[in-house]
């Protein structure tokens, strides 16, 4: 799913048709990690809620309306996959619906990763600890680089719907713009799990 959002992200970089076909495989994944999760969410009427608890239900109540939103204006924008449809009354909506659920979709995912980024230094420390040690290093800086790719690419902007059109550099080796995105996903990862632990440590 994660790199499936990292493709979607790029938009006409991968072409039109493939940014559809894609975003049904992630609508479907979605679906799946939903179903494979339920018992999650049925549990919802149980139990404490600690603040680590609200954040994350919160977390995964965005992941969802942005996911709905998402799925609603690519098929009414959509010109391969649903195009049979031609539903366009609605296109001019939908395109701004689209702009601000991608964007705030990618932050809240990121985020959601974030809070299970536990499960990775797990694994990490089955290893050595100096691995897990170096991938806290290698967290750092790339937090450190995605807050400066957070401006460059012009997020603000794209969040508060400041713009309407997304603008991408189509001389740009499209790697750059991978690693940069990446680079975003990981400062949002890093804030999640780091934040996420203080949470839980809380007295």
């Amino acid at each position: 799913m994660t790199a499936a959002l990292l493709l979607l992200m790029s938009y006409s970089l991968i072409g039109e048709a493939a940014h559809e076909w894609i975003g049904m495989g992630m609508a479907v994944l979605f679906v799946l990690h939903l179903a494979l999760n339920w018992q999650w969410v049925r549990g919802l009427g149980r139990g404490r809620w600690p603040t680590y608890r609200i954040l994350q239900t919160i977390l995964v109540a965005l992941c969802f309306l942005t996911m709905a939103g998402l799925m609603v204006s690519g098929i009414i924008l959509s010109r391969h996959v649903f195009s049979a449809l031609r539903i366009r009354s609605w296109s001019a909506m939908a395109r701004q619906v689209h702009m601000v659920c991608s964007f705030w979709g990618f932050v809240c995912m990121s985020l959601h990763l974030g809070l299970h980024w536990t499960m990775m230094l797990n694994a990490a420390r089955r290893f050595s600890v100096t691995r897990t040690r170096g991938f806290r290093i290698l967290g750092g800086l790339t937090a450190a680089y995605g807050g400066y790719a957070f401006w460059k690419r012009g997020f603000p902007d794209y969040l508060l719907l400041r713009t309407h059109f997304l603008f991408l550099d189509y001389e740009e080796p499209i790697l750059f713009f991978f690693l940069d995105y990446l680079a975003i996903v990981g400062l949002f990862v890093f804030c999640s799990h780091y934040g996420g632990r203080l949470l839980i440590h809380k007295k």
